[in-house]
């Protein structure tokens, strides 16, 4: 392990390193993301790959791109081989499902019977590929066939009668007793924002008023340790659901009827360490330097770790991914867990997916969804990169207006 780096340069080694994940990993065929390294629960590892860790991880790979870490024709080389692969894939009306076989395109079921179209890991994709062609600005063509794929995207087509908008669908089948409607405080704000922005099979800015934001765990107001959370379940819930939104949506000033919403990412990750830091259940390890709970494996399996779901794990995307709201807070985390555990959880393709030091487990996996944010948070954080490529797009700013939607990026866009 390489000790004793200044912060810049410890930023820029976990960020490098993370992102070779999706460098070195991703599918040789597709040029897709793969779901995870290891530890697949029932599904081929070589061949799962995943739309929207694809998306994520697009936007991670333009990261490498302008720091130089890869040619950025290498780069745009794999956003061109996504997009071919994506116009042949398995699509239900133009809807992605969450997975996809490598080579082949065709769709593999996330579990039994859901083998149809996930509407909010096609918003992940979407802002990934939207991203994308922002950045590459000397292919043109490339934005024209990403501009293609969205407007393919029927989002309508997920729109149930009482105007709820359900997750998954498989066209000529009835919703299943189990289906869920998307319905908020979680990560699927992207959904209301690129359906309201479509110019295509749009989604009514009625159905996000009375359906997302009618929620019951929608809005919040309680206070936690000092801190005022706006939106979302008891404790935020697991950090995720305020980190996936705003990979590409700029939070900076964004504000609507409910919330202003970097004070929400702000204020849920300072809720989430203020329980690690309290740590009622005694878990070792947990402190100023190691927080942060969300989704990741654990040892029993898949866990979507919160404060009301806390076995003890700690998951380095959460506070790493937070870097654009508690920087001070999220820096002595990264420290710790590259200089001081770093012989125990760091290795190829940066940090490990998780860890719980009471039961002396690390995780022998890495998944695309937890390591891009890492990536993406550390790079908005210093620069608003992503943020900037995303947030210009007209699709996410037709779409925040629609919604109602103020910021001041917005308000630029009109002068």
């Amino acid at each position: 392990m390489i000790r004793g780096l200044d912060d810049d340069a410890l930023r820029d080694r976990v960020s490098q390193a993370t992102a070779l994940y999706f460098l070195d990993w991703s599918h040789p065929v597709s040029g897709m993301a793969r779901e995870r390294s290891a530890g697949a629960f029932g599904y081929d590892v070589e061949e799962t790959v995943c739309t929207g860790g694809t998306g994520f991880g697009l936007l991670a790979q333009i990261v490498a791109a302008e720091r130089g870490w890869r040619p950025r024709r290498a780069i745009l080389d794999r956003a061109d081989r996504i997009v071919d692969f994506l116009e042949r894939a398995d699509r239900f009306d133009g809807v992605y499902p969450h997975f996809l076989d490598g080579t082949t395109g065709r769709v593999l079921p996330f579990m039994a019977g859901d083998e149809g179209g996930d509407l909010v890991e096609t918003s992940f994709l979407m802002l990934g590929l939207l991203g994308a062609a922002a950045y590459f600005t000397e292919a043109p063509e490339l934005g024209v066939r990403i501009e293609a794929l969205f407007d393919a995207v029927n989002w309508a087509a997920h729109l149930r009668t009482d105007g709820a908008v359900m997750w998954h669908r498989f066209p000529g089948r009835p919703w299943p007793a189990h289906a869920l409607p998307i319905r908020g405080w979680n990560e699927a704000l992207p959904v209301f924002v690129l359906g309201a922005g479509a110019r295509s099979h749009p989604i009514p800015p009625a159905s996000y008023h009375r359906s997302w934001a009618a929620a019951p765990a929608f809005r919040n107001g309680r206070t936690y340790d000092g801190t005022v959370l706006p939106l979302g379940p008891d404790w935020g819930g697991p950090l995720f659901l305020s980190q996936y939104p705003f990979l590409g949506i700029d939070p900076r000033g964004l504000r609507d009827a409910y919330a202003d919403y970097g004070v929400q990412a702000r204020a849920h990750a300072l809720v989430n360490r203020a329980h690690c830091l309290a740590n009622p259940h005694g878990w070792r390890g947990y402190g100023r330097d190691c927080w942060g709970l969300t989704a990741s494996d654990d040892p029993s399996g898949y866990v979507a770790h919160s404060p009301t779901e806390d076995t003890g794990v700690i998951t380095p995307t959460a506070a790493l991914g937070s870097f654009p709201y508690v920087p001070e807070e999220a820096m002595p985390v990264l420290r710790h867990l590259h200089d001081d555990l770093g012989d125990r959880i760091w290795g190829e393709a940066g940090f490990a997916d998780a860890f719980c030091e009471t039961r002396d487990w690390v995780a022998g996996s890495r998944l695309a969804i937890d390591q891009a944010p890492i990536v993406i948070g550390l790079e908005n954080h210093r620069s608003g990169l992503l943020w900037r490529l995303v947030s210009g797009r007209e699709e996410v700013r037709r779409g925040l207006r629609a919604l109602g939607f103020s910021a001041p990026y917005l308000e630029d866009a009109i002068a």
